[in-house]
């Protein structure tokens, strides 16, 4: 513990820096709390370091969470604004190109399997097709490809 407090402007950068990297690469920048208080953490450890506060717990708590709150009010609405901006396209990928022959009959109701990648799919279909018809992926969902005849 003495050698936190013996270099409290380092640790607070290195707890900064970490709580900013759970945030992004973890969190996925989900929640903002961290980041806001890495950012705190942070600018409160360089403020220290370079002499604008005093080397002291009682500053750093304080510091912290004066700009934390501050990060929140300023940072709150565009961070989330930013957050509600999602693509709705679908990603085109391989996997989507993929073309097979039936071995059971299929429907929309998804109680036929069709194994790839080991992995057991349910098949579903818009129009039921045939034992031995020639289909290709053209919609994927979690764990369920949807085909049609080519």
């Amino acid at each position: 513990m003495d050698f936190i407090i013996n270099n409290l402007p380092e640790a607070l950068m290195i707890l900064g820096v970490f709580a900013l990297i759970i945030e992004v690469a973890v969190l996925g920048m989900s929640t903002f709390i961290l980041l806001f208080l890495g950012i705190s953490l942070f600018a409160t450890g360089l403020m220290m370091n370079v002499g604008l506060l005093d080397d002291s717990l009682a500053t750093a708590l304080w510091s912290n969470t004066l700009i934390t709150a501050a990060c929140a009010l300023l940072l709150w609405k565009p961070l989330k604004r930013m957050q509600e901006n999602v693509d709705s396209k679908e990603v085109k990928s391989d996997f989507a190109e993929l073309d097979f022959v039936l071995a059971n009959d299929i429907d929309e109701q998804g109680l036929t399997t069709h194994t790839y990648s080991g992995i057991a799919w349910k098949l579903k279909s818009q129009q039921p097709l045939n034992a031995g018809t020639h289909v290709k992926v053209v919609k994927k969902e979690v764990g369920v490809m949807w085909v049609e005849a080519i």
